[in-house]
């Protein structure tokens, strides 16, 4: 096991580089990145960092030389021979070569495109732009890297001693967590919290603590080089991007409307079983479900990532029934800004009905609220989204309009164009 708060204290960045492997990403992302090199491989889009915590100054906080540096490391990254074979012949989602021959020569010569970063202010502008199935590969590696030097910004101000104590009460309070959901019977949930994790060394922890503390309740991590090395399932379907950049690229008011079932059918074309979860909320939950053509109501499941988890739960509960199919046979996915009080009460509520399992993120991850001083190694809200595609700005709704992104006439149209009424506001849970 190794002892991280020895390692913080003495590393070196080269020793211990934020990024790793071009596969210290998520599970979708490479999912998503197979169906785009498929499907929209001449795609141009722009990815941009959105700090939506504006209290949090990472440009202050950060220094611009060492930002440069884990960026440029991670442009030197290639797949490695052993992670080329383990994507080629490992099965995922029970399926074998789930990773297609032309997609894999493709990624194992891939270096990541080039960067613009900005200084603006207390942030930072940073940006990607490029082809859509090289740039989306940048999101995950962008994210971890501010989220880490922003922590050792923080544990850099702390003494040895301090940092053995920092760590023991982190480990222990993640414990805790466990203990209380390893008492929930019929629970089923993973680590999904690459993006804002407090290291890769503590997530690697964490998803070590869910394995021995919760067995077979664990079900796997979303990252796939942490479930390459600890021989688990990888996690993960689609994300709020493929509907975003195929709504862009909709030339009219009835193709952007028809744009994020597009999405899903080329999905379907692809994919089977627990890998069809449908994501209904980048433009409203309900009017998604509403127009939904029939073939999708026979899919797996579907993933609750905005909103009101439970009222989002009940609608796609009804949905279900009014296509007939039986809810109890669905998997619901829950997976944001969750924490075990919030797991237990929706487990309970929703087991039975349908069938439950849950995505743990950042309070899985990078949960270290109130024990630094200041609380300054508090998780925050930082994105990196898709901003435009083929010149045009991308719009997300959501359920919950607090997380709407895009020029305010986009939103408005695209509101108008999908029957998005007033909409509960809600805080922004990490």
């Amino acid at each position: 096991m190794v002892d991280i708060a020895t390692r913080v204290w003495n590393h070196k960045w080269k020793i211990d580089p934020i990024i790793r492997s071009l596969i210290d990403t998520d599970f979708y992302k490479l999912l998503m990145c197979q169906s785009i090199f498929r499907n929209k491989p001449d795609t141009q889009v722009t990815f941009s960092l959105i700090n939506r915590t504006k209290s949090v100054p990472l440009a202050d906080l950060i220094d611009e030389g060492e930002l440069r540096e884990q960026l440029d490391h991670v442009r030197s990254l290639s797949l490695s021979r052993g992670e080329s074979t383990w994507l080629r012949g490992n099965t995922f989602y029970g399926k074998r070569q789930m990773f297609r021959p032309d997609f894999m020569e493709w990624f194992e010569g891939l270096r990541l495109p080039p960067y613009h970063l900005e200084r603006k202010g207390d942030q930072y502008e940073l940006t990607f732009e490029g082809k859509w199935h090289e740039v989306m590969l940048w999101e995950i590696p962008a994210l971890a890297i501010l989220m880490e030097l922003r922590g050792r910004a923080v544990l850099d101000r702390m003494d040895r001693f301090e940092l053995q104590i920092l760590y023991a009460r982190g480990m222990t309070r993640v414990w805790e967590k466990i203990e209380a959901l390893r008492k929930v019977d019929g629970l089923g949930i993973a680590d999904f919290g690459t993006r804002r994790r407090h290291s890769f060394l503590w997530q690697d922890w964490c998803v070590q603590a869910m394995q021995e503390g919760m067995g077979d309740k664990f079900t796997g991590t979303s990252n796939c080089l942490i479930a390459m090395h600890r021989e688990m399932e990888a996690i993960g379907t689609n994300a709020h991007e493929l509907p975003m950049v195929y709504a862009a690229l909709a030339e009219t008011d009835d193709a952007l409307f028809r744009a994020p079932y597009d999405v899903l059918s080329d999905w379907h074309d692809e994919h089977e079983g627990n890998l069809r979860i449908i994501l209904p909320d980048t433009y409203g939950t309900k009017g998604f479900l509403d127009n939904a053509p029939d073939w999708l109501a026979g899919w797996t499941g579907i993933r609750i990532d905005s909103g009101d988890p439970a009222a989002a739960a009940e609608v796609a509960i009804d949905w279900w029934k009014s296509r007939g199919e039986d809810p109890k046979q669905k998997r619901v996915i829950f997976s944001d800004g969750l924490d075990v009080d919030k797991i237990i009460a929706l487990h309970k509520q929703f087991r039975g009905r349908v069938l439950p399992s849950f995505g743990w993120g950042t309070l899985l991850t990078n949960d270290f609220r109130g024990l630094a001083p200041d609380d300054a190694l508090a998780p925050f809200s930082l994105v990196c989204k898709a901003v435009s595609a083929n010149g045009r700005p991308t719009v997300k709704l959501s359920d919950n309009p607090n997380k709407a992104m895009g020029p305010q006439s986009e939103i408005d149209r695209y509101k108008r164009v999908f029957g998005v009424g007033e909409q509960d506001a809600l805080e922004v849970e990490v």
